[in-house]
């Protein structure tokens, strides 16, 4: 989940006068900005409202699942977080270096072969790219895109965080980040933003639900839009490096003591996922700064003696590092379960519907 510094909830009174700036900076731009390009097929954002954590890679990772299974050609257009790419646009294949590419669209490309994965701080860009080739995507998925408008997309899927929503914070947790905008929270844009969006994603578990139905209906009355929880469920672990398609190993694969590292935006939930999937705690925790490169820390990690289990997006760096242990990926899908402000039961109706009105335009 988005994580404030300490210091924003301190600094908070004093910093408020430079979030309206920016809040004000982000209304302009979208008031302002000019669509370089609309791709011909359905085109659809995904992205949050704050940074990090919220779970936009799960959510279009499952995207990519059901156009597979819908036998639909897609094509993810993203940014590539602290990618180094040889040439703009980079197409990612299973074979492209993580510091090339990135982590999360190298975890995509390889997962989703069928996928056209596409890094260009530029989404326009690439997109005219493969509009322009012998094999034009059926949908395309803008990551990371509610902010990026000069791209255009038929919807927005908009991704919130509990902390974004709660009117009362859980025991331990910091006070509601509802629009509060950097610097003095996490959100990017001023709470109109919230108007363009078709739909509302919250990532959090079953048993959070039921308490934050109430938190949500109040914050969103404004905003009257489906709203859907999703869970990210394990399914098994995988040797980092290893073929995706191959089924998945039960916890039994790792009998002893093992190691848990991370470099994702929210180690304690992937830490609780892993803790529950194994029921047990890890022997040794690591956790690095969101997207780390880990080349530094092959020492270190050798050191441990240990197994390694770690998320997908970690896996791809580290399967590159040859550690003398096994590593372990924990593979996690999101699965969506509830429901608000929806007469669809679940995502995927509502979503197959979504689809075949934007398909018939």
């Amino acid at each position: 989940m988005a994580k404030r510094h300490p210091l924003q909830n301190i600094l908070a009174p004093l910093l408020l006068p430079l979030s309206l700036l920016y809040g004000a900076a982000g209304r302009w731009k979208r008031a302002h900005a000019k669509e370089r390009w609309k791709p011909a097929r359905p085109c659809v954002a995904i992205g949050n409202i704050s940074w990090g954590g919220t779970g936009k890679t799960p959510v279009t990772d499952w995207m990519l699942s059901w156009a597979d299974r819908k036998g639909l050609r897609a094509a993810v257009l993203t940014r590539g977080y602290g990618a180094r790419p040889s040439r703009l646009p980079l197409i990612v294949e299973s074979t492209t270096p993580a510091s090339e590419c990135g982590d999360e669209p190298l975890m995509l490309a390889r997962r989703h072969p069928r996928a056209a994965v596409m890094v260009d701080p530029e989404r326009s860009r690439a997109g005219r790219a493969l509009e322009s080739s012998d094999a034009v995507p059926d949908i395309f998925f803008l990551d990371d895109g509610f902010q990026h408008v000069r791209a255009g997309r038929d919807i927005d899927l908009v991704l919130l965080d509990q902390d974004d929503v709660r009117l009362s914070p859980l025991p331990g947790r910091p006070p509601s980040n509802w629009n509060r905008i950097i610097p003095a929270g996490t959100w990017r844009e001023p709470v109109n933003a919230l108007h363009h969006a078709a739909a509302f994603l919250v990532k959090c578990e079953p048993d959070d639900w039921p308490s934050l139905v109430p938190d949500l209906e109040q914050r969103l009355r404004d905003f009257p839009r489906p709203v859907f929880a999703f869970r990210m469920a394990p399914e098994g672990l995988r040797p980092a490096g290893g073929d995706p398609a191959a089924p998945a190993l039960p916890a039994k694969a790792v009998p002893g003591p093992y190691a848990f590292v991370s470099g994702i935006g929210d180690p304690a939930q992937a830490l609780r996922t892993v803790s529950d999937f194994m029921g047990r705690a890890p022997e040794k925790t690591l956790t690095f700064p969101d997207h780390h490169d880990f080349r530094q820390e092959k020492g270190q990690l050798d050191a441990l003696g240990l197994p390694v289990i770690c998320t997908g997006k970690d896996a791809v760096k580290l399967a590159a590092l040859g550690l003398a242990c096994p590593c372990y990926a924990l593979d996690v899908r999101a699965d969506f379960f509830a429901s608000l402000q929806s007469s669809d039961a679940d995502f995927e109706q509502w979503w197959g519907r979504t689809f075949d009105a934007l398909n018939a335009r």
